[in-house]
């Protein structure tokens, strides 16, 4: 019970430390002796959800000297049994180790055989302090001879101080507000259902979310080679690096001009990718190193997406007929395949299409595409389609402008449809 005494003062030592980051190092080792422990962690992981790669950042340690920290980081923290078990309790909630994972999985696992027992421990406790669908915060003790394995009096103690060290942790700096940031930015990213790939001005790929790299492992309308982002169609490809080129270059003004470049499957559906600048003038300015150049955002064009059809119909005098022809090329491509679906006859549709050509001031139907892309499009800032020389049919004719109500020169309604 006198131990118990200590409570108050390792709490405000807790806090303290916020403020002075210089006195982590004693407090961690007190807090590991509080609850019986010999050595301890606190662990920043991160996690990709399209691969099996993890890394391991020791933020606060004790009791643990090189080489066996490093190889810990390095091999054995992607190989301790406890960590999924972990990610799958509460935030705060403390386990040890046979309540994550059966002791005879874990001591016959490479991470004890290798690693745990070799520095004489005997069972770990452990507790998340943070965590999101790609990071983790981990708190884990692990205890040697005579003090394990297991006690309710380690369990007790740790939910003591767990909800203070978690407090640290959202409040203070114990792990980077850089590194929270940019877990928060992949996590923003992952969930953006179009696939979004941040590529410097040669192509390369520098980043791409949970859905980019389900299409580069579809491999059916884009892929990484050479670890740059290429189609299979080499037309729609040389055109996405004619618009890299111009961003390179400085040719259009980043943040405000979005290209469209159709893409084509190899089962002939239509997609649509959506190049955003990103190399800002502010960037510039500030002299800053920066590698993207393009933010590239791939989407299937379909005609489930938020209604553009009344603005499209509206502005070019379409009739149901032809919208329904215009909206049936976007998914299925062909005219025999439009006709099959539409029930009609191919000489029909043709006819369609080609009123459709003469309102729209197209002539391919990929043209089509891109001009219902313009309208779906959840990127562009102002109501048009950059006018880049292959916006249209290779004639450097731009979508019409919409007409909007805002008197700061922002869309209006139609135009965000």
């Amino acid at each position: 019970m006198s131990e118990l005494k200590l409570v108050p003062s390792l709490i405000g030592d807790i806090y303290e430390a916020i403020l002075d980051r210089s006195v982590w190092s004693g407090v961690f080792g007190n807090l590991a002796e509080f609850v019986g422990a010999q050595a301890g962690a606190l662990l920043w992981k991160t996690y990709s959800r399209s691969t099996d790669d993890r890394s391991t950042e020791a933020v606060l340690t004790t009791g643990i000297k090189a080489p066996s920290l490093e190889l810990y980081k390095e091999r054995y923290a992607k190989l301790d049994p406890t960590t999924q078990p972990l990610l799958l309790r509460d935030v705060g909630e403390v386990a040890s180790t046979t309540e994550l994972v059966s002791y005879s999985e874990y001591v016959e696992s490479r991470y004890y055989k290798e690693w745990v027992k070799p520095q004489g421990f005997v069972d770990s406790w452990h507790a998340s302090l943070e965590k999101s669908a790609t990071t983790s915060v981990h708190l884990i003790f692990w205890r040697k001879g005579k003090t394990g394995i297991e006690s309710d009096a380690t369990r007790d103690r740790m939910r003591l101080i767990v909800p203070h060290l978690r407090r640290a942790v959202q409040i203070g700096n114990l792990v980077d507000h850089g590194k929270a940031e940019a877990a928060l930015f992949g996590d923003t990213l992952d969930g953006i259902a179009a696939g979004l790939f941040l590529v410097d001005a040669n192509g390369r790929i520098l980043h791409a979310n949970a859905s980019g790299h389900t299409l580069l492992a579809r491999g059916v309308v884009l892929r990484a080679y050479g670890g740059k982002l290429v189609s299979n169609d080499a037309g729609a490809e040389q055109e996405l690096y004619r618009v890299l080129d111009a961003v390179g270059g400085e040719q259009v003004v980043p943040g405000s001009d979005t290209v469209a470049v159709p893409l084509t499957s190899r089962q002939g559906e239509h997609y649509v990718a959506y190049v955003l600048p990103l190399t800002s003038g502010v960037r510039r300015r500030a002299g800053a190193g920066y590698a993207a150049a393009a933010a590239v955002f791939v989407q299937r064009a379909l005609l489930n997406v938020p209604s553009p059809q009344d603005a499209i119909a509206k502005l070019y005098k379409l009739t149901p007929m032809e919208l329904r022809v215009l909206f049936a090329i976007v998914q299925v491509g062909g005219v025999p395949e439009v006709a099959a679906m539409m029930g009609s006859s191919s000489s029909t549709i043709r006819t369609h299409l080609r009123r459709l050509f003469s309102k729209t001031g197209t002539d391919r139907q990929a043209d089509l595409v891109k001009l219902v892309a313009g309208y779906t499009n959840p990127l562009l800032p102002n109501p048009r389609v950059f006018e880049h020389p292959h916006t249209i049919g290779g004639r450097g004719v731009p979508a019409p402008k919409l007409e909007s109500s805002a008197s700061d020169g922002r869309s209006g309604g139609v135009a965000c449809v």
